[in-house]
């Protein structure tokens, strides 16, 4: 089932979804290492990374809810989109949390405050095998026919076709 929000020829969810989870965990990192420190700008920097990760999480769930949207009623693959999207939304919520909590002195966050985050990280583990699963188990955001010599997706052909191959390539 081929996505339906693209940008060239792909989808942009998994485009996007980099970002956000780089970022966030980059951010519960600097967390563990502030607490073994407590050198306040590693938490600093944690705080802005977050901040952007909240927002890169919010930009790509606009495109995984349009993508789930266009998922056939009940179907698995519904489902667990659901429970894709569901948590991943609890995961922005737990660091929205732990946002907040570090506002009033960002250097210098509560056990709890890193503590969110670091629970956010363990069900984003989880979001992402679930995308996983929806993408190589269920074939979701896969064009139909796609196929190890398909054309270029900027080509406008379809990826059931075959690009002949020299024998030098």
């Amino acid at each position: 089932m081929k996505a339906k929000a693209t940008l060239f020829g792909h989808p942009v969810h998994p485009m996007l979804i980099v970002f956000p989870l780089g970022l966030l965990t980059v951010g519960a990192i600097f967390d563990i290492i502030y607490a073994c420190t407590h050198n306040g700008h590693w938490a600093d920097v944690s705080y802005w990374m977050i901040v952007s990760g909240i927002i890169g999480g919010l930009i790509a769930a606009v495109f995984g809810l349009i993508d789930w949207l266009g998922i056939p009623e009940g179907t698995r693959a519904k489902y667990i989109g659901l429970i894709h999207g569901l948590s991943n939304v609890v995961v922005v919520v737990l660091f929205i949390i732990s946002w907040f909590m570090r506002r009033p002195d960002p250097a210098a966050p509560s056990m709890t405050a890193m503590g969110l985050g670091w629970i956010g990280i363990g069900i984003a583990l989880f979001a992402g095998w679930l995308g996983g699963e929806l993408v190589y188990r269920l074939n979701v955001g896969v064009e139909h026919g796609a196929n190890l010599d398909a054309p270029n997706s900027l080509s406008g052909r379809p990826a059931a076709e075959r690009v002949g191959r020299s024998a030098s390539a």
